[in-house]
């Protein structure tokens, strides 16, 4: 594809030179603001459905409103390189999503319009009525606005602030950025002035003083208000966002400028809580994207000329792709297996299980706390539920594994997929806490598979308990160990000595296995691979504690809480002393870039793992080389 190099979109710096740009140009700035996002996401990879589907509302917000003064907060915020590309950041998205490049969400350190970070959903609106209170509370003239998805606004936060929202009395702006949903027939000229028509001061003004000379009469008050109603359900739809406190406006063609702008302005003058919905399309003005916005959801490099292309060879297979067809398999030979997922169907592996058993597949939409007790409930009635959930999404149904599986000590799976780094998703999605904030849980059991066949194997052996048990396993593929074909798990509690070395062991908690494998040839090292952070394997621990000097531990996951502390801990129980090296995700948020690098940046790779264990025990390993 020829670069481009669009010459308006090269004007604008800031918002402020946008703000310059004549609004009868706002339509050729949005095409080369797609353009040039279609262009850099292909030869960066990254986010693009959701991009494109929020070009000309980007454009639109940040030409109507006075940021960063007023405040935009982007819900999710992977739909915000149009943002970023007009907020001074054009010629730094070829970093975008790499080491010390440009994070794929908003980032409060990136930059003065990012101002919220996000990266997980449904907490704009919170967070953008805090903004909008401490405005009022300091006597500041600015404005709050919330840019929420249809699918975010599934989460129970989301109407939790709505909730708060309604009776603040506050200026903030919700918009319901609707590309779930089919334009219905309202949307167009006639809705267009119907929705400047309601956004306007006028129409207001006077709904507000009708309503106030008509209390002096109850019964053409209702009589007004049931009219009100009545017309108002002919043209937009239900009044439900009406019933928490917001004015109604909508909904609007989300790509047509000339309706954005000016509702927007109109909008802008109106106090108290508002919410605008607008329809979008993902992947629009790209074809392809709009016919498949799932696969251009987050595309590696393509070429946009061609589009996605199938690998002319298979790769190697997923720890996700494991977990589905195990699900399929044990499912056909198990009728109480359920699988849920919070609204991760393809990124969690359920799409053939949803086709091959539609009636036992539950898609909860983004409501993990729901997820977590509705599987709970299942279980209480002796089925067998499957919760598909990236480790990062389980922290925020904690409560709920607690109180509702964890104390009543129900059978239920949590397949927990992106444990450990994730690479270009960054710190948000890094699934670097499970294994501390789960160990910690009375009745709970923690499995690390160490590659793909152990990880089928895993899950077997967690379906078989009596009481719930997470299998944790990494984003993207593993050693390339051959998946058997059946259900057969492993000992429950058991690892195994994989190579036999002296002077010091090292313990692998999970896929490092493989990395401390290698360091223990060059070492001479004994390699464990413990496969279970709780319970843990305490026969094998202190047998290998007996015949060895010192003792590391690695794991994909932090230090403090770890597995690590587990093995110390039980050691501590047992009066045993030995020198114990921890070696995991240090006391600090991980940012994007390719794995590899942030693995071998914390130590976990090969080489880290030799260089931290020869400067912790040299005296032990000169030993260990002279006899051998």
């Amino acid at each position: 594809m020829q670069d481009i190099s669009p010459p308006l979109l090269h004007t604008i710096n800031d918002p402020s030179d946008l703000r310059l740009v004549p609004r009868a140009q706002l339509k050729a700035l949005a095409d080369e603001l797609r353009a040039y996002l279609i262009d850099s996401v292909a030869k960066t990879g990254g986010h693009l459905s959701s991009n494109l589907g929020t070009v000309e509302l980007t454009v639109a917000l940040h030409y109507v409103y006075s940021t960063p003064t007023d405040r935009l907060v982007w819900d999710v915020g992977h739909q915000t390189y149009p943002h970023k590309i007009l907020t001074g950041r054009r010629d730094r998205m070829a970093t975008l999503r790499q080491w010390g490049g440009l994070s794929g969400f908003p980032q409060r350190a990136e930059s003065e319009f990012d101002t919220f970070g996000t990266a997980h959903s449904s907490t704009s609106i919170s967070a953008a009525l805090g903004m909008a209170l401490a405005a009022k509370i300091k006597g500041e003239e600015r404005h709050a606005v919330a840019i929420i998805g249809d699918g975010a606004l599934t989460a129970g936060m989301a109407f939790e602030a709505l909730n708060n929202a309604g009776v603040s009395d506050c200026n903030l702006l919700v918009i319901l950025n609707d590309n779930d949903m089919s334009i219905s027939p309202p949307v167009g000229a006639l809705n267009r002035y119907l929705a400047k028509l309601m956004s306007g001061q006028f129409y207001a003004a006077a709904k507000n003083a009708g309503k106030t000379v008509l209390k002096g009469a109850p019964p053409l008050f209702e009589l007004a208000k049931r009219i009100e109603e009545t017309a108002k359900g002919m043209v937009v739809p239900a009044t439900l966002f009406e019933k928490f406190g917001f004015n109604y406006i909508g909904p609007i063609d989300g790509h047509d400028l000339d309706s954005l702008v000016p509702t927007l302005e109109n909008i802008r003058q109106l106090k108290g809580p508002q919410f605008l919905h607008v329809v979008t399309k993902k992947g629009q003005g790209y074809k392809m994207a709009e016919a498949d916005p799932v696969a251009y959801h987050g595309p590696g490099k393509f070429d946009p000329a061609v589009g996605l292309q199938k690998p002319s060879s298979p790769g190697k297979t997923t720890f996700t792709q494991v977990f589905g067809q195990w699900l399929c398999d044990m499912a056909a030979a198990d009728p109480r297996l359920v699988g849920i997922t919070p609204a991760m169907r393809e990124g969690s592996g359920l799409v053939e299980f949803e086709k091959r058993f539609p009636e036992r597949y539950f898609d909860v939409g983004i409501a993990e706390q729901h997820a977590v007790t509705f599987a709970g409930g299942l279980a209480t009635e002796g089925l067998k539920p499957v919760v598909a959930i990236y480790s990062t999404f389980l922290q925020r149904a904690y409560d709920q594994l607690i109180h509702d599986v964890a104390i009543q000590n129900l059978p239920v799976v949590f397949a927990l997929d992106r444990a450990g780094l994730v690479g270009a998703d960054g710190a948000t999605h890094a699934g670097a806490y499970d294994i501390p904030f789960l160990r910690c849980i009375p009745n709970m059991s923690i499995a690390c598979p160490a590659d793909e066949a152990e990880c089928r194997q895993l899950l077997s052996t967690a379906y078989g308990q009596d009481h719930p048990v997470a299998v944790r396993y990494p984003r993207g593929a593993g050693a390339g160990v051959a998946v058997p074909a059946s259900l057969d798990g492993l000992p429950f509690g058991r690892g195994e000595v994989r190579r036999q070395g002296s002077h010091i062991a090292i313990l692998a908690f999970g896929t490092l296995l493989y990395p401390a494998l290698e360091a223990a040839q060059a070492l001479g090292a004994t390699v464990v691979n413990m496969r279970w952070a709780k319970p843990l394997d305490t026969d094998l621990l202190l047998q290998v504690a007996r015949n060895h000097q010192a003792l590391v531990t690695v794991e994909e996951g932090a230090i403090m809480g770890g597995a690590g502390s587990a093995v110390a801990e039980a050691l501590h129980a047992a009066g045993v002393q030995i020198p114990v090296l921890q070696l995991g995700l240090r006391d600090e948020f991980v940012e994007h870039g390719d794995p590899a690098k942030l693995l071998a940046l914390q130590g976990l790779d090969a080489k880290g793992m030799q260089e931290a264990i020869t400067h912790r025990f040299g005296a032990q390993i000169a030993g260990n080389s002279s006899a051998a």
